[in-house]
């Protein structure tokens, strides 16, 4: 088995944990390389193995992009949810092959006219740059959906409902549910709500600002972009892949992550 290793934080340096997960892949048969950037990521490689923390598994699948190489989060951070797994549990069921591989939907968001275009796992967010309100004009598939009158407006996939859609009170979904979600940041409504559609759903947002720049936020990047510009999101035509080791799954991982149905009386 040939394996990419990923590391995005400096930090992580030379930690004593990186080097006996290297060491004991490579006892165990595997070819082992370190890469830095996409270029690096040579056909051949069998799957590529993410160390740190969800941001560093974000950053790993705009690696993978559509090579099909499926990733394995190892988790080095704090909260672990995409990268789930502590280093010392991994090997094992790696090598004997024990694992299932997820396809999970990316989102392609293109700026309308400009060539512009990047992928996310987890969404896209458009902020106010400004104090002043934003107006988010929203399209699903070419029907118009009320001016959204708010601090931002987002678009999840199913794999992000757990992420920035949850902060702003969108629903969990599970990985495998093809859905796109759409849900105002803070929004100044008392009536507007999340709404889930399709993934075969085509979403155009543009915008209303007294500010001369909009900013939008893929996963862990950002970029901003002048208020007139028009933007499309949609679901990529290539998807992540993403392995889950045996006995995990996402309602265990809800559960020892967030905490989800934590109740006193269950105690």
């Amino acid at each position: 088995m040939k394996l990419a290793l990923y590391i995005k934080k400096r930090s992580l340096a030379g930690d004593p944990r990186i080097d006996a997960l290297r060491a004991e892949l490579e006892e165990g048969g595997c070819e082992v390389a370190v890469v830095k950037a996409r270029g690096d990521l040579v056909p051949g490689f069998d799957a590529l193995l993410s160390l740190g923390g969800d941001g560093t598994f974000l950053s790993a699948a705009r690696i993978v992009g559509d090579s099909g190489v499926p990733v394995l989060g190892v988790n080095f951070g704090r909260l672990g949810f995409l990268s789930e797994y502590k280093p010392e549990e991994v090997v094992k069921p790696l090598l004997a092959g024990e694992y299932t591989v997820e396809d999970r939907s990316l989102l392609r968001m293109e700026v309308e006219g400009s060539g512009v275009s990047d992928i996310s796992l987890n969404e896209v967010a458009v902020h106010r740059k400004g104090a002043a309100v934003l107006g988010v004009d929203v399209t699903v598939d070419g029907e118009s959906l009320p001016t959204c009158w708010a601090d931002g407006f987002l678009v999840a996939t199913s794999s992000g409902s757990t992420a920035y859609s949850l902060s702003v009170g969108g629903p969990i979904c599970t990985p495998d549910a093809r859905v796109l979600i759409l849900a105002p940041i803070a929004p100044h409504n008392l009536n507007i709500r999340p709404i889930v559609v399709p993934d075969t759903t085509e979403v155009s947002l543009s915008f209303r600002s007294r500010e001369e720049e909009v900013m939008v936020t893929m996963d862990n990047r950002v970029m901003a972009l002048p208020v007139a510009d028009r933007i499309k999101v949609s679901v990529a035509q290539f998807s992540l892949k993403s392995i889950r080791l045996y006995r995990s799954n996402f309602i265990q991982a809800l559960k020892s992550k967030l905490f989800w149905g934590e109740d006193v009386r269950n105690l």
